[in-house]
């Protein structure tokens, strides 16, 4: 993989491949290359929802890429080196252009968020030696998922001694346990990926096996997998009060346990961890076949059977149709549709010559990538925001929510053409946002048109041996049964016991209510961090990604902090956990999730959203860039 471009490309061949260029990005990097903000013409503007393509009409499309390929010629002919950032003034002129009046509020977000190929801003400067040559430090991370190798990758940097455990066989955490027909990506693989660490994505939104494969690659890239200890379940860690020290418990596939003592613990087990099976009577005396979308078994063959699907959520809609093309018969049954966002490119493939741009072009995947961003830095949130005057329904919570529904209603009725009987099945009946809202290209509705596929608004209130029952009363013979029902989202860390100051075990103090600082650190528990903890998800604004290396940054300056100050510990005030609480839940219950009555796992049993966070990137962003001492106690 080549460390980045800094000459331009042969103009022979970029004359070849101009015509696959998306304007935006294109225009950004002519800006860029020659600090001339009078690039970004209004007329040229792209709509901010639609990004990173252009929408404009073909002819200004085509009259775009000639203008930037005769700056290009221009630039090349002389000489002039790539600058390796924008100025401050194209890069606000780029903001303003592209968000249309924001650029002043996320200035400096923005500035974080453009990461040239290989560039890692957020690295830290500093190594345990620089700080404390005799100091012993020593970090446990859980999990070698997304989460967990980005921190391992710190730790590395910053030659702290750290071992991840990882229950698993290979690292990837939920991309190397999901296999399922046709699992992939539901967003655009260029911001699902380390913003440091490029990629030549083949799809726009990339099957699992390829995301499994760059996982791996920048595992090996970094030199990550001589840290990891394989097949290794963490079954518990106690704060030792004495020594400061965790003490964590682990056993390998033989049953072999030993104990080790580390200074800190970082937990990467995620949210998307634990499959969720409902618990349904006389499941345990069916003949046929029966898991989860998480625990596919690739020995049944779903050649000529009759499948019951059970759930519509992101999984299910991935596999069921890969499924309907070879059984003999589906049944899906569903309680309410979920939303579906139109994505004509979610199954294509990445052109040659646009993957040619990406490569070879200087700052164009770079900008590519921004543009996919940039719109998610505000996102649809004010569009899932309750307004008490509108006065919200389950229809709409908000006149903005009321838009949305009209758009991706009218989504929906261009493909059900005036079947009745269907247009009950895809039109759900809670606001937008208040589940997750899924891509799709028209696969889903085109499922379930077909002869073979039946849909029924029901749950399983039992099965027996042939198959299951609706609640209905309806019998329905089965040779399979597969689960796309999600996961136990809520239940963070239900697997793993960890027991702070004074042995009180984490579960227990957070009595059903999962709850971090910024999702990454809890009062009692010294020197004890979260990637992807409660309240980190998103579902109609930021970006995932940018998440975690927003709280991989917190954790490395939580760190410097207690190696530079010679430190032993730092722990969470319990006030500032309480006011954290209190305004994210607050938050929360004024955006269609936690508003609405609608059953999801943004929500746990009390209605309460342990998952998502409610507030802007930038908040988020601004949040975690430091960790500010007067938030905790040091020991």
């Amino acid at each position: 993989m080549p460390e980045g471009c800094e000459t331009l490309p042969d103009i022979d061949q970029l004359r070849t491949f101009i015509g696959c260029a998306e304007t935006p990005a294109l225009l950004m990097v002519i800006a860029h290359l020659t600090n001339d903000t009078g690039v970004l013409r209004k007329e040229w503007r792209p709509n901010p929802e639609l990004l990173p393509h252009g929408n404009l009409s073909p002819e200004t499309t085509n009259e775009v890429r000639r203008y930037c390929l005769a700056r290009l010629e221009a630039f090349a002919a002389s000489g002039a080196p790539v600058p390796a950032r924008p100025s401050s003034a194209v890069l606000k002129a780029i903001g303003e252009w592209a968000l249309e009046g924001l650029a002043d509020e996320v200035s400096a977000l923005l500035d974080q968020a453009l990461v040239p190929d290989f560039e890692d801003r957020r690295a830290p400067t500093w190594t345990l030696e620089s700080l404390d040559t005799e100091r012993d430090f020593k970090v446990a991370i859980i999990g070698a998922g997304i989460s967990g190798l980005l921190a391992g990758l710190r730790m590395k940097q910053a030659n702290i001694p750290f071992v991840i455990f990882e229950k698993g066989d290979d690292v990837g955490g939920t991309w190397n346990e999901n296999t399922y027909p046709d699992c992939r990506t539901d967003v655009h693989s260029h911001i699902y990926a380390y913003s440091f660490f490029p990629y030549d994505w083949p799809s726009y939104f990339c099957r699992q096996e390829v995301i499994l494969n760059y996982l791996r690659d920048f595992a090996k890239h970094y030199g990550l997998y001589e840290n990891i200890n394989f097949g290794m379940t963490v079954e518990d860690a106690k704060w030792d009060e004495e020594s400061s020290r965790w003490v964590v418990a682990t056993a390998d596939r033989h049953g072999h346990k030993r104990s080790e003592a580390f200074q800190s613990i970082v937990s990467a087990v995620g949210q998307l961890n634990r499959p969720s099976i409902p618990n349904i009577p006389g499941l345990d005396t069916f003949e046929g076949a029966a898991f989860h979308s998480a625990e596919w078994d690739h020995s049944v063959d779903l050649t000529g059977k009759r499948v019951v699907v059970v759930g519509s959520g992101a999984s299910a809609l991935q596999f069921g149709p890969a499924a309907a093309k070879i059984a003999e018969h589906v049944t899906i049954l569903q309680r309410t549709p979920p939303w579906l966002a139109p994505t004509p490119e979610l199954r294509e493939d990445i052109g040659e010559g646009e993957r040619w741009l990406l490569r070879h072009l200087p700052l164009y995947r770079a900008y590519y990538r921004f543009t996919i961003f940039l719109p998610r830095v505000v996102g649809q949130l004010d569009a899932a925001t309750v307004d008490p005057q509108y006065p919200p329904t389950e229809r709409a919570v908000s006149h903005a929510s009321e838009l949305v529904r009209e758009g991706l209603t009218q989504y929906l009725l261009s493909q059900v053409d005036d079947d009745e009987e269907l247009l009950d099945h895809v039109i759900p009946d809670h606001p937008p946002a208040a589940k997750r809202i899924i891509r799709d290209d028209g696969t889903w509705v085109r499922t379930l048109k077909r002869d073979n596929v039946t849909v029924v608004k029901s749950g399983v209130p039992r099965a027996d041996r042939t198959g299951i029952w609706t609640d209905a009363g309806e019998h329905i013979d089965a040779d399979v049964i597969l689960f796309g029902t999600g996961f136990a989202a809520s239940d963070f860390l239900s697997s793993v016991s960890i027991s702070g100051i004074g042995g009180q075990d984490l579960k227990d103090m957070w009595a059903g209510e999962a709850g971090a600082f910024m999702g990454l650190t809890v009062p009692g528990f010294p020197n004890f961090f979260m990637m992807y903890g409660p309240n980190t998800n998103l579902v109609v604004h930021g970006n995932l990604v940018f998440f975690m290396e927003c709280q991989a940054a917190y954790l490395v300056d939580s760190i410097k902090f207690l190696i530079e100050n010679k430190h032993s510990a730092i722990n969470l005030r319990p006030e500032v956990y309480a006011d954290y609480r209190r305004d994210i839940d607050e938050a929360n219950r004024l955006r269609a999730w936690g508003w609405s009555g609608v059953s999801s796992w943004y929500k746990d049993a009390s209605g309460r959203s342990p998952i998502m966070w409610p507030l802007t990137t930038k908040e988020y962003w601004e949040g975690t860039r430091e960790m500010r001492p007067e938030h905790y106690s040091v020991v």
